[in-house]
């Protein structure tokens, strides 16, 4: 929380047809929280604040947007309109496969230690325990904004540009 975050424009904004924001605008933010992801319940967060922008010839305008969209890549990350923050989509699914290929390597172990089916099933039951102990004490995916991720926001209120 605190620190800057600083951002280009990549497209203009333009209003009734005149462009007022052109392509390169530098945006100067402030993360406003962070909340880490937590090894059972609670997802990863990332609030940004937009403060100001600084036009190609040096004119500096305070700005308030709020976030509308994100760039989630393979991350899942999403906005929530309400509170303006970038949240990390949950993992059950990478937890199951992760418990579920776990297991299957327990039952591989058990089968051919014992070679029996029943020694598979303790293997299987073993690495199915281990496999969810696992899940339970990883922490999920935290909220990433790589370099070139592309974030929208709206402008809700007038902002001053002449």
């Amino acid at each position: 929380v605190g620190d800057q975050v600083y951002l280009q424009t990549a497209s203009p904004i333009s209003v009734d047809g005149q462009i007022v924001v052109p392509v390169g605008t530098y945006v100067q933010g402030t993360v406003s929280q962070s909340v880490r992801s937590a090894r059972v319940k609670g997802r990863a967060e990332l609030a940004l604040r937009f403060d100001q922008m600084t036009l190609p010839d040096g004119r500096v305008r305070k700005i308030s947007p709020r976030l509308s969209s994100v760039d989630s890549g393979d991350n899942a990350q999403k906005i929530d309109d309400k509170e303006s923050t970038v949240k990390q989509a949950g993992s059950k699914e990478k937890d199951l496969e992760r418990a579920g290929k776990i297991a299957a390597t327990g039952a591989a172990i058990g089968g051919i230690g014992t070679q029996s089916l029943s020694g598979a099933g303790i293997g299987g039951g073993a690495g199915l325990a281990a496999g969810l102990l696992t899940a339970l004490f990883t922490r999920g995916n935290e909220v990433e904004l790589k370099q070139g991720t592309t974030i929208d926001v709206v402008f809700d209120r007038d902002a001053l540009i002449d």
